[in-house]
């Protein structure tokens, strides 16, 4: 039996969304009830799981997995947005990686 994470207090919401946004991106407020996707460096909100006639579910909590950029290490770190899923950073917002291999990070919202 494998470990898994999925599921853990996950919360989803639906907001409008930009044109730019598609499942799988990390997205940003834009404006009241509005996402858009978040931009390189940037924070994020959460992680959008489908799209669908200008609208986007997100989920705003839990566990989430993304491609990483570098090494991000097991603990608290300070996640923003890179090229391709997330990377550390010296500002943002602490998130808790409990999962790290070669291509991809694991963390809680």
């Amino acid at each position: 039996m494998e470990i898994n994470f999925t599921g853990y207090q996950e919360n989803v919401l639906t907001f409008e969304c930009t044109d730019t946004v598609k499942a799988g991106d990390l997205v940003a407020m834009v404006s009241s009830g509005k996402v858009t996707k978040a931009s390189a460096d940037g924070s994020f909100s959460g992680k959008c799981l489908s799209v669908r006639d200008g609208y986007a579910a997100v989920q705003l909590s839990g566990y989430v997995e993304t491609p990483k950029t570098g090494t991000v290490n097991i603990g608290y770190n300070k996640l923003v947005v890179a090229a391709s899923g997330v990377k550390t950073a010296s500002s943002g917002i602490d998130r808790l990686v409990i999962y790290s291999d070669d291509t991809k990070v694991g963390f809680i919202l």
